[in-house]
């Protein structure tokens, strides 16, 4: 069963639900006041017949592929033996019966088994579109013959929806500590190979690759990558802030109309171009140029550098601030600003003393999605820093980043469970703590800031 028609079956449920129970409702209309608007009663019936079909699917998602491995297992043992060839005989079957294949020449009883695999699987789609389709008609009767001129169908939906808040909120919380718990075992795994003095204070950075995979060797000193990734940081936002404030300054305060309506959704593109064709203009176009630039002046800068890196980047964050800014700015009151030009001020004191402080808490949000942008971004560090772990302060030389290192620490044939891969998980949370306390400096100024202007 794929998506498509999983959605298109509950979208057909739910509007058959809501049509029935609109209709039912209007024609009760004429006998009395209702107590609920007839799309109320439509939703509710709507839920009614919806909810029994998505757990009866869900239910399904979950349990079928043990039901799967469970129906095919006993055909694949009697034609394997040992554990490791059962698991991937039992992987070639699943690729058969999918219709993804397998490597080299199945063999006759695989081809059967994916053939008997696939009947089961279609046998347990149609059991589950019966059985969900039976409840949701279940559903829609009962709730139908429920509707009545009295019944309080708004506050049924309305409970309905604050169950679904409160359910999406609960599933954001815990997802967020899962993965916090996730970061902190493996990288408490980490730190049994690894002290962490050496990780958080060593400053060389050359992880060796032991035969075993349960011994580190070489150096795990993060201080190379931290330096890396916020020289990197501090130049996009250099790069970006100015560019991005003055340019939401200038289209909300001083451009016309029809010049904003042109400009500003072609400064939103940027935002839309895939980070990868910023990583290769970096390193064909920019990196050169830079280096060219510094032979005239005098400077050796590196074609593959921090500086490289940070300006394509800062380029790519700018729709980020302007666009931000922008809308902030323009919540801002207008009697504000009137009653500071009516006071005599000029446009330029206006939007330094009055305009700019009353916006600065959502710029202050607008400024720390940027740089939460830029110490995450990957590809254009890839391309374009250099990937050189070294301790240096020099942006002219290539470096690198927490996500690059990450990237190389879990890719590869090494074991997840040695050093050289639990290290990602360590540089994972120093990640996630950095950006707290990013947010939790910017909830200060934002804190400050409101409690004046409100």
């Amino acid at each position: 069963m794929t998506s498509l028609l999983i959605a298109a079956l509950v979208l057909i449920v739910l509007g058959l639900a809501y049509q029935q129970g609109a209709a039912r409702s209007r024609a009760l209309a004429g006998a009395g006041r209702l107590h609920s608007r007839p799309r109320y009663h439509g939703a509710l019936v709507a839920l009614w017949a919806a909810v029994p079909l998505l757990f009866v699917l869900a239910l399904w998602g979950l349990v079928s592929g043990a039901l799967e491995d469970w129906y095919i297992q006993p055909v694949v043992q009697a034609n394997v033996a040992s554990g490791d060839s059962l698991a991937t005989a039992l992987q070639r079957v699943q690729g058969l019966a999918s219709g993804f294949g397998v490597s080299g020449q199945p063999a006759p009883w695989e081809i059967d088994a994916a053939q008997t695999l696939r009947a089961f699987q279609r046998q347990l789609q149609f059991s589950a579109i019966a059985l969900g389709a039976i409840l949701a008609i279940g559903g829609l009767l009962i709730a139908r013959r429920r509707v009545s001129a009295r019944l309080r169908a708004r506050n049924h939906v309305e409970a309905a929806v604050r169950a679904a808040l409160i359910l999406c909120s609960v599933i954001a919380i815990f997802t967020t500590l899962g993965i916090v718990l996730s970061l902190l075992f493996e990288t408490l795994r980490f730190f049994s190979f690894v002290s962490p003095a050496e990780f958080f204070f060593g400053t060389v950075w050359q992880p060796g690759y032991a035969s075993t995979g349960s011994e580190a060797t070489g150096g795990y000193g993060m201080v190379p990558l931290l330096v890396g990734t916020l020289m990197i940081a501090s130049i996009a936002m250099l790069v970006a802030i100015p560019v991005g404030l003055m340019t939401a300054i200038w289209l909300t305060q001083y451009a016309s109309r029809r010049v904003r309506t042109l400009l500003k959704p072609m400064i939103e593109i940027l935002a839309g171009i895939p980070t990868i064709v910023y990583g290769f203009f970096a390193l064909v176009t920019v990196g050169p140029f830079l280096s060219d630039l510094g032979d005239v002046i005098g400077l050796n800068i590196t074609a593959t550098s921090a500086l490289t890196a940070g300006l394509v980047m800062g380029i790519m964050i700018i729709p980020f601030v302007s666009s931000l800014s922008d809308d902030i700015i323009r919540q801002v009151p207008s009697a504000m600003r009137d009653g500071s030009l009516g006071l005599g001020a000029t446009k330029s004191e206006t939007i330094r003393m009055v305009i700019f402080p009353a916006a600065l808490p959502g710029i202050v949000g607008a400024i720390l999605l940027a740089v939460s942008r830029a110490i995450g971004e990957t590809m254009i560090v890839v391309l374009a820093a250099g990937n050189a772990p070294i301790l240096r302060f020099n942006p002219f030389e290539a470096t690198s980043s927490f996500t690059v290192t990450i990237v190389a620490a879990l890719t590869g044939d090494s074991d997840f469970a040695s050093p050289q891969s639990l290290v990602a998980f360590a540089l994972g949370l120093t990640l996630f703590v950095l950006t707290l306390m990013l947010n939790i400096g910017a909830l200060a100024v934002v804190r400050r800031y409101r409690e004046q202007y409100e």
